[in-house]
């Protein structure tokens, strides 16, 4: 067969990675001492990685994360509190196969963001599906689906997504309705699938901002219970990036 018609019938095929693979052999005379198996097996594994690349890339911008932070770039030292062989084992992805949560606490700017978009980065990695979102804007979403009539076709989005990333975690204190609505989130994910949460709100004001005594403590005992807590300390990584950043800059 002539080169050209089977590189348009690999196109075709969306078969890109094997593609280029091939295109790589026929220009390295190396790759002629190999067998024949040998050199489809390198084919079928570039066209493997090809696949789960693009696939990756299209989990990550499905998550709209924050912050494009992964996990290598997390600063580790210890006066931020946080366990160097704690945090790798998140990174595995195992919690959130077992349906389990995470808390981020810690003070304004500490990098709580960062940490729950590296954590969702991983996710990413990991084949799970991750939704990230800002608690006082969800809220906004869900008071518009409950206007239009699209409330349960958002809860059953929200529902599906391996792992919720909740930020701005109760910064302010919910009214009654939008304590109904995170109750509802949260029951329909409740043993299903993983939650992670990031707040400067210390876990022991959490119920006084939620309006229901009763969904407060529904949404309390779904949250705390199952999941591992980590507690940023340190000084504000915003000041300290600033303050490199000025150090730097030319005079």
């Amino acid at each position: 067969m002539l080169i050209q018609p089977l590189m348009e019938k690999l196109d075709a095929l969306r078969l890109y990675g094997l593609r280029a693979a091939l295109a790589e052999q026929l220009a390295n005379a190396q790759y002629a001492e190999l067998s024949f198996e040998e050199r489809l097996g390198l084919l079928l594994d570039a066209e493997h990685t090809t696949r789960q690349n693009a696939s990756f890339q299209r989990r990550l911008k499905a998550a709209r994360l924050h912050q494009p932070a992964s996990l290598p770039d997390l600063d580790l030292s210890s006066g931020r509190g946080l366990d160097r062989a704690q945090i790798l084992s998140l990174a595995s992805g195992d919690w959130i196969s077992h349906h389990l949560g995470v808390i981020i606490l810690g003070p304004t700017g500490a990098g709580k963001t960062y940490l729950a978009c590296a954590l969702g980065h991983a996710a990413c990695s990991h084949d799970y599906t991750v939704r990230y979102e800002r608690l006082g804007r969800l809220l906004l979403a869900t008071a518009l689906a409950h206007a239009d009539g699209t409330y349960m076709r958002l809860l059953d989005q929200l529902r599906r997504a391996d792992l919720l990333i909740l930020d701005d975690w109760l910064r302010d204190p919910l009214t009654v309705a939008q304590t109904r609505d995170v109750a509802d989130i949260l029951d329909d994910r409740y043993g299903r699938r993983a939650t992670l949460v990031a707040a400067q709100v210390p876990v022991e004001e959490w119920h006084t901002r939620l309006a229901d005594p009763t969904l407060a403590d529904a949404i309390l005992d779904r949250l705390i219970h199952n999941a591992f807590r980590l507690q940023l300390k340190g000084e504000s990584q915003r000041k300290t990036r600033a303050s490199l950043a000025m150090s730097i800059s030319p005079s």
